[in-house]
């Protein structure tokens, strides 16, 4: 009976066992016969992307550079007014006031000049004193030379007979009175002040009734004919622009060069613009930015040709662009269409894009000047791909439409064709 009990056992242990691993291995049999015996999927092919850019046909052409600066409005001679002569202010002019203008030899303060009459009156009578006694003492140097002629048996007379120190003494004396009568005509005309050139006050100091003396600063005044501005070139900027250039025993080489400077400054919240030329260059570039400042010059600013353009102002800040050379048989293409390493993308009749070193001669604002690596009529990508893979499919679109270009015959061109781009969107 015990043994019986014990073969059950085992069996029933076996069938544990058995049993689960049988099942397990039906089920694989059955899905390893499901994955041998499903259907094939059907494949599809992705679609086509093609990128749609914006693009332009690069020409050759004539560019002409525009160099930027900027300076201060600078006058031309500014000077301080001062008396030669003391005295009270006894009359000023009307034009003798901040911002006014006057004219060469213009009268502009007088000084009382009774105290330079009395002295001139007193200077002539001296000099009248002293011609007198000159003639005198003339006469009686002749006389001494009769009568040493008559009497002095044929010897030489000394000086001292001829009475020649006395004759040179009244002489001396009538120079120094002679002098003294400049001198206070001198005087007598320092009490009218009169301007020295043509132009404007800029700040007033005296008033009449207030006494000066040599040395008191009656006004600041600054020259109006043309006003200068200083504007800086950086080095690169000297190979697109030609400078009026002044050499030894020569006042200028290049007198004919003048380039025209257009200026701009701010006048409330408008913006107003000058005219000027740039007449010279200095002779030294600046120690702190070594930089080459040039002058430029804006003739007769506060004449009057508009009043809505107001005159230009002494130390006006200016934005200054400066006629540089004319660059023949250039490619001007924008900025945006730059990628490194001075590389552009062009696209092939094919209408697939690859890269091309170009030569760039001049970076300006949002210009790009390119020298050679273009050819005429190439296609230029100005859309930018950060991922371009030589060779890839691209839709140019120029001028922001692309309509159907047509083929030589005038009928529409399919996408892709092969055909040239620059051909197709010619009209026929």
């Amino acid at each position: 009976m015990s043994s019986q009990l014990s073969s059950f056992t085992i069996m029933q242990k076996l069938l544990k066992w058995i049993m689960p691993t049988l099942f397990l291995g039906f089920c694989m049999a059955i899905a390893a016969i499901m994955m041998v015996t499903k259907p094939e999927p059907p494949r599809r092919s992705p679609p086509n992307s093609i990128i749609t850019v914006d693009a332009e046909i690069v020409k050759r052409e004539t560019y002409q550079v525009i160099i930027p600066s900027q300076g201060i409005i600078q006058a031309r001679t500014r000077s301080m007014l001062i008396p030669e002569v003391s005295g009270e202010i006894i009359w000023i002019s009307d034009s003798f006031r901040s911002g006014g203008f006057f004219g060469p030899d213009e009268e502009l303060v007088k000084i009382d000049l009774r105290d330079y009459q009395t002295s001139l009156v007193v200077a002539k009578a001296t000099l009248a004193q002293r011609t007198s006694a000159y003639e005198i003492e003339k006469a009686q140097h002749e006389q001494a030379k009769i009568n040493w002629e008559r009497l002095g048996n044929g010897k030489k007379p000394t000086r001292l007979v001829l009475r020649e120190p006395q004759l040179a003494e009244a002489r001396a004396l009538m120079q120094s009175a002679a002098a003294g009568v400049e001198r206070a005509e001198r005087d007598l005309n320092r009490t009218v002040i009169k301007a020295p050139y043509e132009g404007r006050i800029l700040n007033k100091s005296v008033d009449i009734g207030q006494s000066v003396s040599p040395g008191t600063m009656l006004a600041e005044i600054f020259a109006t004919d043309y006003v200068e501005i200083r504007l800086p070139l950086r080095n690169e900027h000297l190979d697109f622009i030609e400078l009026p250039e002044a050499y030894k025993n020569e006042e200028s080489s290049m007198t004919n060069i003048q380039p025209e400077v257009q200026l701009t400054g701010n006048y409330g919240s408008r913006n107003i613009n000058w005219t000027g030329r740039v007449v010279r260059a200095q002779g030294a570039y600046d120690p702190r930015s070594r930089e080459l400042f040039v002058i430029a010059q804006v003739k007769d600013p506060y004449k009057e040709t508009d009043r809505s353009q107001p005159p230009l102002k002494i130390n006006q800040f200016v934005q200054a662009q400066i006629q540089g050379k004319r660059l023949e048989g250039v490619y001007v293409i924008p900025r945006s269409a730059l990628r490194i390493n001075d590389e552009v993308i062009l696209i092939d009749k094919e209408n697939r894009i690859f890269r091309k070193p170009v030569e760039i001669i001049l970076k300006q604002g949002e210009e790009v000047i390119v020298k050679s690596g273009l050819q005429q009529d190439d296609l230029l990508c100005l859309t930018p791909l950060l991922f371009a893979a030589d060779g890839a499919k691209v839709r140019p679109v120029i001028n922001g439409k692309a309509p159907p270009p047509p083929d030589g015959k005038g009928r529409p061109v399919k996408q892709g064709d092969g055909r040239d781009l620059k051909t197709r969107i010619k009209t026929p």
